[in-house]
């Protein structure tokens, strides 16, 4: 069987091949292996998104966020997913949310 790395790698092949629902599968087994691996939910919702699938990519990275709060990229990739929605609004929190956590994080990183 292999592994998330694996199949993390099957699906990034999938996705360059414009074969999203294959993509999505292998992300979802990635994810049985490992249900916090958020390389998987990060390209799982840049497939949706492909798809044009905006609301169950929003909703993949929101349930994400509750998981993962401080997760930079989440906060980036929905900013963008609102954005293409046209959500300004929402854009611009999760955007400034992305920006709070990485000033946080470059301070923890200065105080080392």
């Amino acid at each position: 069987m292999p592994d998330k790395e694996e199949l993390y790698d099957q699906a990034i092949d999938a996705y360059a091949d414009d074969k999203f629902d294959e993509a999505i599968a292998l992300y979802k087994q990635a994810l049985e292996i490992d249900p916090k691996y958020g390389d998987a939910i990060h390209g799982m919702t840049m497939c949706y998104q492909a798809k044009g699938d905006l609301d169950t990519a929003i909703a993949l990275t929101k349930q994400f966020i509750e998981q993962e709060p401080e997760d930079i990229l989440a906060y980036t990739n929905l900013s963008m997913l609102y954005q293409k929605k046209g959500l300004v609004p929402e854009a611009e929190a999760a955007g400034a949310q992305a920006r709070r956590l990485d000033w946080k994080r470059q301070l923890k990183e200065g105080k080392k």
